[in-house]
């Protein structure tokens, strides 16, 4: 079966940076799974793994336009440390969750004062190239309910 609308892909991956520095990877886990065609993967990739089976290997180059996007520098702002989810001691350059109305998201702090922070809303990925090392384990039809919930469910997709 071949990666297309209606299916869930699982996939390992490791992730790197345009200097080539592995940022992150799914190889010592479970695998990731995602509902293809929902948007639940950045889509310079979703459009790469389209028409792939399982056991296939891919090496995915993503510009940032088709990953996180490029960098705002109109996505820097002051907050309140009390909206922001942190352990230790705020400094600059960590990245912490930010309470939204739409749930927590990761920022990057810029500058930390007294009561208030300087934060980067951008993604942390924002603005790079980035390469993805894939090797597709399983595609598989999608069930009624991951279609009505627009996500994969079950081991490495979403959990209720």
């Amino acid at each position: 079966m071949k990666i297309a609308a209606r299916t869930v892909a699982s996939f390992h991956y490791t992730l790197k940076n345009e200097a080539g520095e592995e940022l992150e990877t799914s190889r010592d886990s479970q695998p990731t799974a995602y509902l293809h065609g929902s948007n639940n993967i950045i889509p310079g990739l979703e459009r790469a793994l389209e028409g792939h089976s399982a056991g296939d290997s891919l090496e995915v180059e993503v510009k940032p336009e088709d990953g996180y996007g490029l960098r705002s520098p109109d996505r820097i702002q002051r907050v309140p440390t009390k909206h922001l989810i942190y352990k230790g001691k705020l400094r600059p350059g960590m990245t912490v969750q930010l309470n939204t109305s739409d749930g927590a998201r990761p920022v990057t702090v810029v500058k930390v004062g007294r009561h208030s922070a300087e934060i980067d809303t951008n993604h942390p990925l924002a603005g790079q190239a980035l390469t993805f090392d894939i090797e597709i384990v399983d595609v598989r039809p999608a069930t009624a309910e991951e279609l009505e919930h627009k996500h994969a469910h079950g081991p490495g997709g979403h959990h209720h």
